[in-house]
């Protein structure tokens, strides 16, 4: 498999930037989250919680886009930035996602497809899919990060800006990227489905990742591209 894989689509530091930005943004909107005051009769304690859920599936749609090799042109420095992103989304392992994905790819809605379940149940699926990617060392992590930072940080703010985002992304990477494209059947040489063309929705529920049809055909185009292949494909029929 080559690093970097096909794509028409020139990304220069686009990539980086962008990643840059996520990352950022995640950091510093839990920042000012963990010393909010909580009352759950303030509309911006929810406002918070979708924010940071949105900043957290970005990590993981980032270091996605590492493992195709289209964050950054330098091979070192793609993989870094997939890296910390898995790793600041609950400790996952860059390296144990990156064949799991390609197989994916490979053996899209088979057997041998790791994000895929017959059932086409949700929550069965669902169950599937988190055992695929969840780890015992990972909830070890989460545990003693968690109780470490409650010495210094308020425990309901971590639960409820730290750690409930993190679930709640994993409904949503699930259920955008996952469920929606992959289930029922499907006629075309992907096996997924597609959302209806609507850019701002698309952006706000995945980055993008309802286009899902658009990411398996070609793969090495960037999340905040996918838009444009979406449009591209439908131009030619």
């Amino acid at each position: 498999m080559n690093y970097k894989e096909k794509s028409s689509n020139l990304i220069g530091n686009t990539g980086v930037i962008i990643a840059v930005c996520i990352i950022s943004f995640w950091f510093i909107s839990l920042y000012f989250l963990l010393s909010l005051d909580i009352s759950w009769s303030n509309p911006l304690v929810y406002l918070g919680i979708l924010i940071q859920t949105h900043l957290y599936t970005g990590l993981f749609i980032t270091a996605h886009d590492a493992m195709h090799g289209i964050v950054a042109d330098n091979k070192k420095l793609n993989h870094s930035i997939g890296w910390i992103s898995a790793i600041l989304f609950s400790y996952n392992f860059y390296w144990r996602l990156f064949p799991k994905h390609h197989e994916h790819h490979r053996f899209v809605a088979t057997d041998k497809d790791p994000d895929y379940h017959p059932s086409g149940k949700f929550l069965i699926w669902y169950l599937s899919f988190i055992r695929q990617y969840v780890s015992v060392w990972q909830i070890l992590l989460m545990a003693v990060t968690f109780n470490v930072l409650k010495l210094f940080l308020p425990t309901e703010n971590l639960v409820v800006f730290w750690m409930m985002p993190a679930v709640l992304s994993t409904l949503q990477l699930f259920y955008f990227g996952t469920f929606l494209p992959h289930m029922g059947e499907s006629d075309n040489k992907h096996h997924s489905k597609s959302q209806s063309k609507n850019h701002f929705w698309a952006f706000l529920s995945c980055y993008f990742f309802g286009y899902h049809y658009e990411h398996h055909d070609s793969p090495g185009t960037p999340w905040w591209r996918l838009w444009k292949i979406k449009e591209d494909l439908e131009k030619g029929g």
